[in-house]
Parts: structure tokens; C-alpha cells; sequence
């Protein structure tokens, strides 16, 4: 497990414990989830941790929030040539399932929608179009996962996840318009997934890995909407919400909370949960059912691994720099 410190990290290595997996953790930061200490970066310590190992869980990456803090060529470093560090050791000690968390990021400006446009439905075949060096190196870890596939036929799953981290937005538009948790509720509706869920993605994905060979999934909460909503989502959010969870409203004027306006894209999981055999839990639905009853949305696996943060300075404005 590379990133076993990471909020998906810990999730993962607390759940295969949990089953009575032996988890070999490797992290740039010590923790109760991490073995060995030490960067993906260094191709000799990955050879190490990855002795006797079947199955590599590759999460551990430089982030979106990292862009304002860290030069481009430590993404190239760490995104880049630490996985390509990992598929050669996962070759070469006999991997048989290699998971690679990868990011809905990567599709960019392919999710904004021109003006009058209908929102995007995103999919699987949509062609990503990166907007930062974030996302330009994880699509080249993307790559780099499928030329191994293809040259080694490493069994190789690429999850491109959603938002899971529980901190702050990252705008602050955003942030001072909408109450943290009435922000994130929204989110279930087209782009976040709780972290209980994106855990079980991933063990669904390394044991299906080996009979599906090489697959990308979009591992996103499911969304209420239809295909044939777009053109209203992007005008008119809350009458398609309404008609899709009509509980939400009495529900949100409980809380003082407020539905988006409008919506831009909506994340579709549909391949994941046929392929995978994955079954979410974590959904739009959930939300205002907890919320009702006076009960955390969150699973108990997100409440358990909570808020980590992306640095280890503080910022004035806001949770880390956008650049």
C-alpha cells in the first residue's frame, strides 16, 4: 500500500487488517498504517516493500493542492517515475494485481461546458484534457499503467476517484457561499464519494483485476440524475433534485442549507459497479436519510480516518494556496 499514511491509504490498510491481510505500508510519513518510511521515488526501497507482495495499492501521489507548493518536476518525480518505479519491481517480483488510484481530475477542461451547453456527463470515454501538471501526471501514470499492461500483462485496474477528502473546499467562493457539510451533501449528486466506498472499490478492483486484465473506472458516488436531464441541470439544479429525491427539500430548510443552482457535470459509475461487481452505499439519497434521523452522512470508516490535510504550514486563505 503506497500513500499508507494518506486518507485512502489508512482507509485500506484498516480494512484489509480488518480481513487479516498482511498490508506492507509504504509512506513519506510516519504512521500507525505505515511499515516502511521511506519515497516511491527510491526504485531500491519499492524493491524491498514489494517482496513476497501480490497485490500493489499504488495511491500515494503529490495532489491538486500541491501545484502551489511544489515545483512541476517533483509531480514528474513522485506521479510519474514513482509509478513507473512500481510497475518494474511489480514486474519484475511477480504482482498479480496492480491498482492504481488515479483522479477524475485528469479529464480537465473536458467537464466544462460551453455556455448554453447541457451538462457533461462523464464517462469513461470521454478523452481528458489535463488543466494542471496534477493532472497532465497522472494521466501519464495512466499511461505509463497501460504500456505495462500491454508489454508485461501486469493485471492492471486504474480508478479514477472522486472527491473523498474531508477538508475545506478549495474555493473560496465556494466556501464562504455554503456551509462545509451542506457543500459536500451537494457534492453526493455529481462528484464526491465517501471514503468507505472508494476503499471497496479498490478491493473489488485488485480481486477482479487478474480476469479483467486492463480497465479505467470513474468510482464516484451514484448519481440520482439521468442522461436526459443535462440541459435542466445546468439551469435549473433544484427542480431536477427535487424530482429525483424530493425529501431533500424539507430536509435542507431544516438544516438552513441550499442546493447549487446549477450543475456542470455529473460523474457516471456505472462500468465500475457492472465490472467491479462494486456496490456503493454512500449516495445523494444516504445523505438526507442521516440527516433526518439527526445522524454523521459520513460512513464510520470516513469519520474514523478523518481530516489529515495536504501540508504541514497553515494558510490565510483557506485550507492550502490555489495556484
Amino acid at each position: 500500500m503506497t500513500g499508507s499514511a494518506g486518507h485512502l491509504g489508512e482507509a485500506l490498510v484498516r480494512t484489509l487488517q480488518d480481513a487479516n491481510v498482511d498490508v506492507v505500508g509504504l509512506d513519506i510519513v510516519e504512521s500507525p498504517f505505515t511499515t516502511h518510511q521511506g519515497s516511491i521515488v527510491d526504485r531500491s526501497m519499492v524493491r524491498r516493500c514489494l517482496d513476497g507482495v501480490t497485490t500493489v495499492f499504488h495511491s500515494a501521489t503529490l495532489h491538486k493542492p500541491h501545484v502551489a507548493t511544489h515545483d512541476p518536476q517533483e509531480f514528474v518525480d513522485t506521479n510519474v517515475s514513482g509509478t513507473l518505479n512500481l510497475l518494474r519491481e511489480s514486474v519484475a517480483s511477480g504482482v498479480e494485481s496492480f491498482i492504481f488510484t488515479s483522479t477524475t481530475s485528469v479529464f480537465g477542461d473536458a467537464m466544462l461546458p460551453p455556455d448554453g451547453a447541457p451538462a457533461i456527463w462523464v464517462t469513461e470515454e470521454i478523452s481528458p484534457v489535463p488543466k494542471n501538471i496534477y493532472g497532465i501526471t497522472k494521466l501519464a501514470a495512466e499511461n505509463l499503467c497501460q504500456l505495462f499492461h500491454r508489454k508485461y500483462g501486469l493485471p492492471i485496474v486504474i480508478l479514477r476517484t472522486s472527491r473523498f477528502f474531508p477538508e475545506e473546499d478549495d474555493n473560496k467562493g465556494m466556501r464562504d457561499a455554503y456551509p462545509a457539510d451542506n457543500l459536500k451533501a451537494n457534492e453526493y449528486l455529481y462528484r464526491r464519494v465517501d471514503i468507505e466506498d472508494a476503499t471497496t472499490a479498490h478491493v473489488m478492483a485488485a480481486q477482479r483485476a487478474p480476469d479483467i486484465g486492463f480497465g479505467v473506472y470513474i468510482i464516484s458516488a451514484t448519481t440520482p440524475f439521468r442522461r436526459e436531464e443535462m440541459r435542466e441541470l445546468r439551469t435549473d439544479a433544484p427542480a431536477v433534485v427535487r424530482r429525483r429525491v424530493p425529501q431533500f427539500e424539507a430536509e435542507y430548510k431544516r438544516q438552513g442549507w441550499r442546493m447549487l443552482p446549477k450543475i456542470d457535470r455529473v460523474y457516471v459509475n456505472e462500468r465500475a459497479r457492472k465490472d467491479l461487481n462494486w456496490a456503493p452505499r454512500y449516495d445523494f439519497q444516504h445523505v438526507i436519510e442521516r440527516l433526518a434521523a439527526g445522524k454523521d452522512f459520513r460512513s464510520p470508516l470516513a469519520q474514523l480516518v478523518g481530516s489529515k490535510g495536504y501540508h504541514e504550514e497553515e494558510f490565510l486563505d483557506g485550507p492550502y494556496p490555489v495556484a
